[in-house]
């Protein structure tokens, strides 16, 4: 491995002079980070994402972590041998499922992650949003086209659910302890069974209700690509719209950009899609001017 080049005392302070109108624009100011499934990678990439995840709330930022967890559920679910049901190419989520989903993110996944910011030195504190009611959730369903007789059908997914209702009393509580919250997307629902909430979906409803200064989605791509598949650096709801439109935007990404102009109509500044797995990923987007994604406004 290379050994990266040393920097002199004078390149070190001129790196802290750059970072710091971006500490002052968010100082005080709430930002939740989405870290996906596909995003966490190896040791040293949840590190990296630690160490972020420490000093921006060393500088004054209120950062909140939202995780996913979907490779490590398919990995639990293979290892206990249940077999997954998928209509129309999605997974359905049984009684068994469900609380495999709830082991997973609400146990091994997020203490995990709280793991490796407390190694870094930071406070963290796992929860779910079923804790203090956080997040109540509606049952979900689709409705997909049949391909032999080109009707609409209903599809019911089981035991997944959309946010509807958001609790920030919990949230509020942690936030003014100087803590971390690290929350997995499982949330109780209406009728007091447990739900299995899109994590994307997850990060935007908090985000939405905490009046978030960002939101960051965290995933395996480097954020919203044109036709060339070329980066587009910055977009404004109405260009996500018609992106999508066009089918410039399909396929999972199109559930991504639907959260961000969601989060940003509950009151959200700025959504960005960037690429968890570039080391710092999140510093280098919200302390430098480099910026590491896509970066969706009003």
């Amino acid at each position: 491995m290379t050994d990266l080049p040393q920097l002199t005392p004078s390149q070190s302070a001129d790196l802290l002079v750059q970072a710091l109108p971006h500490m002052q624009r968010y100082d005080q100011e709430i930002i939740v980070i989405k870290y996906g499934g596909n995003a966490m990678g190896d040791a040293a990439t949840a590190e990296d994402f630690a160490e972020d995840i420490v000093l921006l709330e060393q500088s004054g930022l209120k950062p909140v972590v939202c995780h996913g967890g979907g490779p490590q559920i398919a990995a639990m679910l293979k290892k206990l041998g249940i077999q997954s049901e998928f209509k129309q190419g999605l997974r359905v989520t049984d009684e068994a499922t469900v609380e495999v989903v709830e082991m997973v993110l609400a146990g091994s996944v997020n203490k995990e992650i709280v793991g490796y910011i407390s190694r870094e030195g930071g406070r963290a504190i796992g929860l779910c949003g079923k804790d203090g009611n956080m997040v109540t959730a509606r049952k979900v369903t689709r409705t997909m086209r049949d391909p032999d007789s080109n009707i609409e059908r209903e599809v019911d997914l089981g035991f997944v659910g959309d946010p509807y209702k958001v609790d920030r009393t919990v949230l509020d509580a942690v936030l003014g302890a100087e803590l971390i919250p690290v929350l997995a997307p499982v949330a109780i629902g209406e009728d007091n069974n447990t739900y299995n909430v899109n994590a994307d979906t997850f990060a935007g409803a908090i985000a939405g209700a905490m009046k978030a200064k960002r939101l960051l989605l965290l995933t395996d791509v480097p954020g919203v690509l044109d036709k060339n598949k070329n980066l587009i650096p910055e977009l404004t709801v109405d260009q996500c719209r018609q992106l999508i439109a066009d089918g410039t935007v399909s396929g999972g990404m199109i559930p991504k950009i639907e959260t961000c102009i969601y989060a940003i109509e509950q009151g959200v500044e700025g959504v960005v899609i960037l690429d968890g797995k570039v080391p710092h990923a999140v510093l280098l987007e919200l302390l430098t001017e480099h910026g590491a994604g896509t970066l969706i406004t009003a």
